[in-house]
């Protein structure tokens, strides 16, 4: 027998014992101590101790259980059937070993067909009805006691109260999971902040703090959903052949079902589902953490069975983590190209969402005093997808004796003006103006990027050497650079002095939109731009329109207009704009087409695969140019889908929805038609 050290025992008592804290604090109190990538590496880690050593294991251990123990302030629920809890693989080869495990166990090495169900970030919970009539809503608690929270679901519009139709059995169970949407979060966490209230770190918790309030007018007032995942009846002979045909018959009595989901037969065609679904997660209007493969036939379910707290015909296929726990080691103040300070925490590194992070926005003051951040605290960092990474939470409970406090500095920590704060406002400005070496720099960068005007080769690093060697202080100085000048820098040689001078050449004809874009009017994005540009013609007309004229041009309110005003109020401004011309800069007028008067307007576009005569970008500004709304994927509201070479799945769904597909071709014979060829 194998001698166990007494560092072993205590290891897998603390573990334990962290896993059961942590689950009370996840499950119950609805109030994480951990992000839950930590949270799968302990139970991991628990779990590989446990098999190696089973003389230790336990029945009370996390392991064996799913969640924790239902508060007392809810009824319990017993479960007919034990809803139980999911194995994860991250990792394709834990995928591949999962899928070996089911031919292995049901003797067979033609490929399994499985269904590919995104995982919802959110709340499982059980729903029964009896004669079509809902009867009772419970928690998935530990997985075999929930808690009764009937009143709470029956005010979520998503969840029907009667069964439609008549094909249901007079007693059955609908399991799904309750989220909350994006956009639904973010407006509920506006809300609570302005109202000083706590705010939640996620969309799950902020869907289980809803689901669990005692009061179910509060939880009407959130913004749920529920999108069913499974079904069970009493009567197992009603059951459907498949788990997909299971879902149809479900939607079919009023419930919803992800659209996102698919079949796949076979490992690689499941990794497949994974990658489509992972590159797609952050345009979704919800968040998911995975994708759950199921074995779609049922009875092929019944020969696998379970272990003592997963089904072995499933697993959940986690994706990065997009939520870390770290440490604040300092908290610096940047100074944006518009003069924001910016608190910046500077953040002990750590793997979340993909990369390593070591910094985190934490946006104004406010945001500061809210989170109540002190240098050495412990956070919760969430980064997800290209969002700059932010800190969510910090765990007070973990902060050192004597923390300093974050305060603003009083002096611009790049050129020593003073730091000023508007009334009203969040945000912290340098009053340095054009004077700040920061914000020089800033606004060149932003001039220069690939969606102002496009100077290929002016990158960070040589608009740092350029205005640190006195060569540029101002956009307009970009144009009187010569080519000698710009090869006798340091790591620049003659050829990609002369690339360099060419491309600020191209640039001395922007298109109206892209100029004032470039010029970094507060709050005048593309869009903005766009439809100032289309809707006054020229920038002279732009410069002398009041407040109350801006204000007719769509997306434009008073706050925005009053930026335009203030901008091409000041002298200095109207002084860089002289100086772009007499450099030789011309920005182009525009064509002013009333709104009812665009062929595309009201239509929705989407381009797909490489077109060869212009690029993507060009043929989206020539769309909506025409009035269209060029968007990222393809619905039954898409008007129409220009598919260039190497047309992928967007090509595939418009086919298989119906919407009209044009070629490259195509496209540039209606360009030509409404006098948008390309150039």
């Amino acid at each position: 027998m194998t001698q166990i050290s007494a560092d072993i025992r205590q290891r897998l008592e603390d573990l334990r014992v962290a896993l059961d804290d942590h689950n009370y604090h996840y499950y119950v109190l609805d109030d994480p101590q951990i992000p839950d990538a930590e949270y799968d590496r302990l139970f991991r880690e628990l779990q590989a101790l446990e098999s190696r050593y089973p003389e230790l294991a336990s029945e009370e251990s996390p392991t064996r259980r799913v969640g924790s123990s239902a508060e007392t302030s809810f009824a319990e629920v017993t479960h007919r059937l034990p809803m139980l809890s999911l194995d994860n693989a991250f990792s394709e080869e834990e995928l591949q070993d999962f899928d070996r495990r089911v031919r292995e166990r049901l003797g067979t090495d033609v490929p399994v067909e499985y269904v590919c169900e995104p995982k919802l970030d959110g709340l499982a919970v059980s729903l029964h009805y009896e004669k079509g009539l809902l009867t009772c809503a419970a928690t998935r608690g530990d997985g075999y006691t929930g808690e009764d929270i009937t009143a709470n679901i029956r005010t979520i519009p998503s969840v029907p109260l009667k069964l439609r139709g008549s094909d249901f059995p007079d007693l059955v169970e609908v399991r799904g999971e309750v989220y909350m949407p994006r956009a639904g979060f973010e407006k509920l966490n506006q809300g609570l902040a302005a109202q000083g209230e706590k705010t939640f770190v996620n969309p799950r918790n902020a869907a289980a703090g809803s689901l669990r309030q005692k009061k179910s007018t509060v939880t009407a007032r959130r913004p749920l959903e529920l999108c069913a995942y499974s079904m069970a009846v009493t009567d197992e002979n009603q059951l459907p052949a498949t788990h997909w045909d299971s879902l149809q018959r479900v939607r079919g009595w009023g419930f919803r079902i992800n659209p996102e989901m698919r079949l796949a037969v076979g490992a690689d065609a499941c990794l497949e589902a994974y990658n489509d679904l992972m590159a797609k997660r952050d345009t979704l209007p919800y968040e998911i953490d995975g994708i759950v493969f199921k074995v779609n036939r049922l009875d092929l379910q019944q020969t696998l069975g379970f272990v003592s707290r997963a089904p072995r015909w499933a697993i959940a296929h986690k994706f990065p983590a997009q939520e870390e726990l770290t440490t604040v080691e300092d908290v610096e103040f940047q100074v944006g190209r518009t003069g924001a300070v910016t608190p910046v925490a500077r953040l002990k590194p750590v793997f979340v969402g993909g990369v390593t992070v070591s910094n985190a926005t934490l946006h104004n003051m406010d945001e500061v005093r809210r989170l109540d951040v002190h240098i050495g605290d412990t956070v919760f960092i969430r980064r997800a997808g290209d969002v700059i990474p932010q800190v969510v939470k910090v765990v007070a409970e973990k902060r050192p004796a004597g923390a300093p406090e974050v305060t603003m500095p009083k002096h611009c920590p790049v050129c020593d003006s003073d730091i000023v704060q508007l009334e009203g406002e969040a945000v912290a400005r340098c009053s340095g103006g054009l004077y700040c070496p920061a914000q020089r720099k800033e606004a060149i960068r932003h001039y220069a990027s690939r969606k102002a005007l496009d100077i290929e080769g002016l990158g960070d690093r040589l608009i740092e050497v350029l205005v640190d060697e006195g060569m540029v202080a101002t956009v307009a100085d970009l144009y009187r650079l010569t080519r000698f000048q710009v090869a006798s820098l340091e790591r620049m040689g003659d050829k990609s002095a002369g690339n360099l001078i060419a491309a600020i050449d191209r640039s001395r004809n922007p298109v109206l939109w892209r100029f004032l874009y470039a010029l970094g009017i507060r709050e005048v994005g593309e869009a903005t731009a766009k439809s100032l540009a289309s809707w006054f013609g020229t920038l002279e007309a732009i410069a002398s329109a009041d407040e109350e004229a801006l204000q007719q041009v769509p997306d434009v309110g008073p706050i925005v207009a009053g930026h335009i005003r203030r901008f091409f109020d000041q002298a200095h401004n109207q002084e860089t704009l002289q100086a772009l011309q007499q450099a030789g800069v011309a920005w182009q007028t525009e064509q002013v087409v009333a709104a009812d008067e665009q062929p595309l307007a009201g239509e929705t576009w989407v381009l797909t695969g490489a077109l060869s005569r212009m690029t993507r970008d060009q043929a989206k500004e020539k769309l909506e140019a025409l009035g269209a709304k060029v968007a990222g994927s393809v619905s039954k509201k898409t008007a129409c889908v220009v598919a260039g070479e190497a047309a992928g799945s967007k090509l595939a769904k418009a086919e298989q929805l119906g919407v009209p597909v044009l070629d490259e071709d195509g496209l540039l014979a209606l360009l030509d038609q409404h006098g948008m060829g390309a150039e």
